[in-house]
């Protein structure tokens, strides 16, 4: 009830933060798994998560949304609710309060002790321009069918995006000069043109959904079939393959069935590589792990150092 109430406050002056909410548990759990390492800060030296090219458009506004979840929380009942499960249950209401669906979430997950490398981020998180085997080599070795992978796309029938994050479809970005891209259909070009005017801006958006870009629901899918998808990557579910296009299709033709396989889609990925039981731990502070005692840094110190990571939970035993 404390996870529901914080963001339903946030959301009711801004809708548009429900996006933000959940791609923030899409990223998290596609790199290194469900365990909150999204959340954590780094340095100069060692940058975390956040720093990666595809989680610096991450919104501001939905990561302190997720601090103030989690400081709630900790007032009522402190070292129990991890950021992990915080972040799963809050994406979930924030999908019901944009007219989605209402689903379970298993709870359970333990926050890590430290952030990927960039290097891993780019590895596990699918970027605009991917094709659709492109988009499956990440999510099938995750465990996701072709329909779950067409289902999670179907997030996108909230939320915004920069301008160049899909400017390849506009222009050519080595040059500059305007090109027609034959999957767009003609005025939604045009009109992206006009939001767009030069390659490479960061400060433009358009709304992922022309249809009802702050209401989650099948609206995605019908643009997909009209050609007037914002990604590459969205369009190539349509494009690239008739069995990813007949999902589409069924989508689009019945909300209900787009909603349940969302469902089982988010359930599964909410349980991507957690940690449970005595691995990790239960962050006081989504931002920072808990503090230790001199003795216990020293015997953490090399793993984290080296960049080894453990899901075992039996730190003691891997040295």
């Amino acid at each position: 009830d404390i996870v529901k109430s914080t963001p339903e406050q946030a959301l009711d002056p801004d809708i548009t933060q429900a996006a933000g909410l959940l791609r923030l548990h899409f990223h998290d759990c596609f790199v290194q798994g469900c365990d909150g390492s999204l959340l954590l800060t780094g340095s100069a030296s060692n940058p975390s998560e956040q720093e990666a090219q595809p989680n610096l458009s991450l919104r501001a506004r939905a990561l302190q949304i997720i601090d103030e979840i989690k400081t709630a929380v900790e007032a009522s009942c402190s070292g129990v609710v991890t950021c992990a499960d915080v972040l799963a249950l809050a994406a979930r209401d924030s999908v019901a309060k944009a007219g989605g669906p209402k689903y379970p979430v298993p709870l359970g997950r333990r926050d890590s002790l430290d952030f990927a490398s960039e290097s891993v981020v780019l590895a596990n998180i699918p970027t605009p321009t991917s094709n659709l085997t492109q988009l499956m080599s990440i999510f099938g070795p995750k465990g996701f069918s072709l329909t779950d992978m067409v289902a999670l796309s179907g997030g996108h029938t909230i939320g915004v995006a920069h301008c160049n994050s899909f400017d390849n479809r506009l222009y050519n970005t080595s040059t500059g000069e305007a090109i027609v891209d034959p999957t767009l259909e003609n005025s939604f070009a045009s009109n992206l043109y006009s939001i767009c005017p030069a390659v490479n801006d960061t400060v433009n958006t358009a709304d992922l959904d022309v249809l009802t870009p702050n209401y989650f629901d099948n609206s995605y899918y019908v643009n997909v079939q009209r050609n007037q998808a914002l990604f590459t990557s969205d369009q190539s579910l349509y494009t690239d393959s008739t069995d990813s296009g007949d999902i589409v299709d069924s989508f689009a033709s019945k909300k209900t069935v787009f909603f349940k396989k969302f469902v089982l889609g988010m359930v599964k990925m909410g349980q991507l590589d957690v940690l449970t039981g005595s691995e990790g731990e239960i962050r006081s502070k989504c931002s920072v792990p808990n503090p230790t005692s001199s003795s216990y840094e020293e015997v953490i110190e090399p793993i984290v150092s080296t960049g080894k990571r453990s899901r075992s939970g039996h730190v003691h035993s891997e040295l």
